[in-house]
């Protein structure tokens, strides 16, 4: 997974945020986040905290994180593996984000 960041080191953030849209952002990855406000204000020339950075710079309207927790609940059983085990939040907002966010 570390291979997907490598040349796109904002893609962790766009994941980041998908998965706080549905409510699987991990502690760590959110302190993560948290922790890179500064270097991302600079770097972007924006101001706010790690989310409302990623909501300006992918220039995300407010229906969007409503949009994909409806995505989310009404594809769970589909997401889901053939063994029958819960469908994957981060696998799950990987492929929405690559799917849907191509400027990530």
């Amino acid at each position: 997974m570390s291979d997907r960041y490598t040349d796109k080191p904002f893609l962790r953030f766009v994941d980041a945020w998908v998965l706080k849209a549905i409510g699987h952002l991990d502690d760590a990855t959110e302190a993560y986040c948290k922790a890179m406000v500064p270097q991302l204000q600079k770097s972007f020339g924006l101001t706010g905290s790690w989310e409302r950075i990623v909501e300006q710079q992918m220039r995300f309207g407010p229906e969007l994180p409503a949009q994909i927790r409806q995505i989310w609940a009404d594809g769970q059983a589909r997401f889901a593996d053939a063994n029958g085990k819960d469908a994957d939040p981060r696998q799950f907002a990987m492929i929405f984000v690559d799917r849907n966010l191509q400027k990530a």
